[in-house]
């Protein structure tokens, strides 16, 4: 594996910004105890949990089931997403409690303090009466979305779209067009339709494009009749 005794930490975002890939607990099991094993701090990036469209899973696999309390796991989870306070900058932390006082600090002289009416809005968050109602109606409507999503895009020879089972984004590619930011140009120039290139994510997205779905059935229908003509010239 690329984790050896040299590494000190592994990142890992699941459900993933901008592919939508999600892991597997047999994924994470071996993950934790590899990091377990070498002594790797594992950073969990959990923000998109709640969003994932698996039937029967409601909430994408986490590694902390997988890790005791004095293991190097850090979770870290948002707000933004799944409760749409997307900007207001809070969230949690699970962390060994050796380091929730560095983390502390840390947080203090880069942020300060959370304004008043952020905390109030995540106390409602956690209400199960006004939260979770909240959360079921959201992905309810993100799966719609999703759905007509990549119907429409696996209606086109020419575009590859892997499955993706959590987040809020699909990432496709047109076959044998592989300079993303001119062909996103392009899209947008041509027919209005903005998509975000991949190779903005990193040279592993070269080539791709990332379309957000988190928006009404009506604009992943209009999107998609932009994305036709395009196609058509």
């Amino acid at each position: 594996m690329a984790l050896t005794r040299k590494t000190r930490a592994l990142y890992l975002n699941s459900p993933n910004n901008p592919t939508g890939w999600t892991i597997e607990p047999e994924g994470l099991h071996g993950i934790a105890a590899h990091c377990r094993r070498h002594g790797i701090w594992l950073i969990s990036d959990d923000v998109y949990e709640r969003l994932s469209f698996r039937p029967g899973r409601p909430l994408a696999p986490s590694v902390l089931p997988f890790a005791d309390a004095e293991d190097r796991v850090i979770s870290v989870n948002s707000f933004s997403k799944a409760w749409c306070m997307t900007g207001w900058r809070i969230g949690w932390i699970v962390a060994p409690a050796a380091i929730v006082e560095q983390l502390t600090k840390l947080i203090e002289y880069n942020t300060s303090c959370v304004p008043g009416f952020v905390q109030r809005g995540a106390i409602a968050a956690f209400d199960p009466l006004l939260g979770e109602p909240f959360v079921k109606g959201l992905t309810e409507r993100l799966a719609l979305s999703r759905a007509r999503l990549t119907a429409g895009l696996r209606r086109h020879d020419a575009i590859q779209l892997p499955e993706a089972d959590g987040a809020m984004y699909a990432f496709f590619r047109f076959k044998h067009q592989p300079d993303d930011m001119a062909l996103a140009g392009e899209l947008l120039q041509r027919v209005g339709l903005g998509l975000a290139p991949g190779s903005a994510f990193g040279p592993e997205g070269q080539g791709w494009l990332r379309w957000c779905f988190a928006a009404s059935p009506d604009k992943i229908v209009d999107g998609l009749s932009r994305l036709d003509r395009f196609i058509r010239g």
